[in-house]
């Protein structure tokens, strides 16, 4: 999940086989924000964590209704930038992901706003403004950090130090809030990457990022320490 307005298609993703070499089933979709079916498709602006968290649900009820060999008691989800909100604002709404790995993520809209492209994309997209009226109760509603109380999913927060798109802040929010919680969790800063990490990033870094995700969905979901 990334974007939101990018979309999958039938290319090769190293992502994806690097998880199925490793023995994962792996689907994934094109929610509502995704590119590829039309302008009201992808508008997700006042609509962040509803109708793609609705369609994200429906979608994995239907791929477990039509593959049995899938475990369903031991579902993992992972997503990066979009993918790591929908990440973090999942684990906050359901307890069906035994792991998650959230990556480059956002916790606040309010504090996205630092972002490199914060003052405009975010009034845009939560169709707001901070400064009205219900500018920051809005903000707040659509913020996976808000919910966070409710999680109870071992998170893997994965953040670049020099990331301008999703500051590393908003990793550090939501790894604290999961820590002080006693929830499992653990973050893993990239020091001197940035947003592209996972695309044009140094050669060892995107080796030891596909490391810490295989890592922790092992650990969680096959119960699988590290060294076995």
């Amino acid at each position: 999940m990334g974007g939101p307005r990018a979309a999958y298609g039938k290319s090769f993703f190293h992502e994806m086989q690097t998880l199925t070499t490793n023995g994962y089933f792996v689907f994934f979709t094109n929610l509502h924000g995704s590119a590829g079916q039309g302008d009201e498709y992808a508008d997700l602006r006042g609509k962040y964590g509803q109708v793609d968290y609705a369609d994200l649900m429906s979608f994995t009820d239907a791929v477990l209704q039509q593959t049995a060999a899938i475990d369903r008691t031991r579902l993992g989800i992972t997503g990066g930038s979009y993918g790591g909100f929908m990440t973090n604002w999942v684990v906050g709404h359901t307890h069906r992901f035994k792991a998650a790995v959230s990556e480059r993520s956002i916790a606040t809209w309010s504090s996205m706003m630092v972002s490199d492209i914060g003052p405009e994309f975010v009034p845009d997209q939560l169709s707001v403004n901070l400064s009205d009226q219900n500018g920051m109760e809005k903000f707040w509603t659509h913020s996976p950090l808000r919910y966070a109380s409710q999680v109870q999913t071992p998170t893997l927060f994965l953040h670049s130090d020099h990331d301008f798109r999703c500051p590393i802040v908003e990793g550090y929010q939501m790894y604290q809030a999961l820590k002080l919680r006693q929830q499992p969790t653990k973050l893993v800063v990239f020091h001197g990457a940035n947003h592209d990490l996972s695309r044009t990033g140094r050669p060892d870094q995107r080796i030891q990022r596909l490391k810490e995700v295989l890592k922790w969905f092992n650990q969680y979901l096959k119960n699988q320490e590290e060294g076995d």
